[in-house]
């Protein structure tokens, strides 16, 4: 974490917080406040999976009035902010009603799954003149911080281009965008934006306070459907039946089983098992588990890949962005790769470039000649406390939010919900491009 904003809350009272939906997301930013406890304190859950919520709920020692069910029986005054952690879909509703409560609030990226939606929560945080941050962790690590203060010396000239790469890893997106919870646009959305709108965001950080003009996108569900099925696999529908289960990449049985034999409970293991705790404490009945997990069909984590009707969505797509002065940048997610959400940043300016994985970056100098590297993960200010992933910007935005929290200062968060919905207004807009085949004029 950073000490800078943590240095300034020290001396306050705690920021209370409301947790909705108490999923993994919220896991993190609840063990954040655990590690933290004179900064912030959980004081109050709602989540509708009656274990989850009691675990949660014991976890943060959360009194029984306190705890929810549903977020409409939530009344106002039981926090200083709230952290929504649901599925994407439900964010719009929840949102509008904490914001009428006169909650600050902290979002999950994305804001919503349609621009109608976003625009909704953007009204309504404004109107009812509560702070609001949205999910972006990637803005807030380290590595970023490090990055854009490069950038704002000048160093590097006046930034021509950008390109940038979501490498998802092969399995993670087996998991998330074919089996799991963001395979269908329809029940969800499309990838770029569950997967990518804080990519699309960091992009608009780096050119800040350029305006994206035009946007173009190309891409498609290339591989996870049945033409592509090993003709080995035959027509069988479920991966522990499958003759081909310990060579296919895409194996249910050794991505799922072989964690639960390592006596593996966390994530993704626990989706598999229902979405919550899994009380069992020994690698054998937690393999039976997950073995009877992959075999219900409603489940849908046992199913072949490429046997999975409901999977619609882009496995790889290209997004290129035109900036006011005929500045570039371009992004690409892709689902085939070794690396699991490790970005890759090259950032090409008139006196020297950039080039960074999320851990450490590059600065050439063309007039000197000189190459350094940075290392974020080596400052004085930065310590590793292990409550925070995406390289220590879930620990940063927590930071961020609290700060603006506790001072009533929505600058704090370094944008504000027009900055939050016009991000999202480019990913919409460039999901229209690649489905309509047209540049988008913005």
């Amino acid at each position: 974490m950073l000490k800078t904003n943590s240095s300034v809350t020290m001396n306050q009272a705690p920021v209370t917080i409301l947790v909705i939906g108490a999923g993994q997301r919220a896991a993190i930013y609840g063990n954040w406040a655990l590690a933290h406890p004179s900064l912030a304190k959980v004081v109050a859950v709602c989540e509708s999976n009656s274990k989850r919520r009691a675990n949660y709920a014991a976890i943060h020692t959360i009194d029984d009035e306190n705890r929810y069910s549903e977020y409409k029986d939530i009344p106002a005054g039981l926090a200083d902010a709230a952290i929504v952690s649901t599925l994407d879909q439900s964010h719009s509703e929840i949102v509008c009603h904490l914001a009428s409560l006169g909650y600050n609030i902290m979002c999950e990226k994305p804001m919503a799954t349609t621009l109608s939606e976003c625009e909704r929560m953007r009204d309504a945080v404004l109107a009812n003149k509560v702070l609001f941050a949205c999910g972006h962790v990637l803005r807030y690590s380290p590595y970023t911080r490090a990055l854009k203060a490069v950038l704002d010396t000048g160093e590097i000239g006046e930034i021509i281009n950008i390109v940038h790469v979501e490498p998802v890893g092969w399995w993670h997106f087996a998991h998330s965008y074919v089996r799991g919870n963001w395979r269908n646009e329809a029940d969800s959305s499309f990838s770029l934006m569950t997967k990518c709108c804080h990519d699309v965001d960091l992009v608009l950080h780096f050119l800040h306070p350029l305006r994206a003009v035009r946007v173009s996108s190309f891409g498609s569900l290339t591989h996870f459907k049945q033409s592509e099925k090993p003709i080995e696999a035959g027509d069988v529908k479920n991966c522990l039946d499958c003759p081909v289960k310990t060579s296919c990449p895409y194996s249910a049985t050794e991505l799922y089983i072989t964690k639960a034999k390592e006596f593996d409970k966390g994530w993704p293991v626990s989706v598999v098992c229902g979405g919550a705790e899994v009380d069992i404490d020994n690698a054998v009945d937690l393999e039976d588990l997950v073995t009877e997990k992959l075999r219900d069909e409603e489940g849908g984590y046992g199913k072949c890949v490429y046997e999975i009707e409901d999977n619609d969505v882009c496995d790889q797509q290209v997004v290129n962005i035109e900036f006011e002065g005929g500045k570039t940048a371009s992004l690409t997610m892709i689902a085939f790769t070794e690396a699991v959400c490790q970005r890759s940043t090259r950032i090409h300016g008139t006196r020297g470039e950039i080039i960074g994985d999320m851990s450490t970056f590059s600065v050439y100098n063309f007039g000197t000649k000189e190459k350094r590297i940075v290392d974020p993960r080596n400052a004085d200010e930065v310590i590793d406390d292990g409550t925070s992933s995406h390289s220590g910007g879930d620990s940063g935005i927590m930071e961020a939010f609290l700060l603006a929290v506790s001072t009533g200062d929505q600058s704090k968060v370094g944008c504000d919900a027009h900055d939050i919905f016009n991000s999202h207004a480019l990913v919409f807009a460039a999901e229209k491009s690649r489905v309509n085949g047209t540049v988008i004029k913005l």
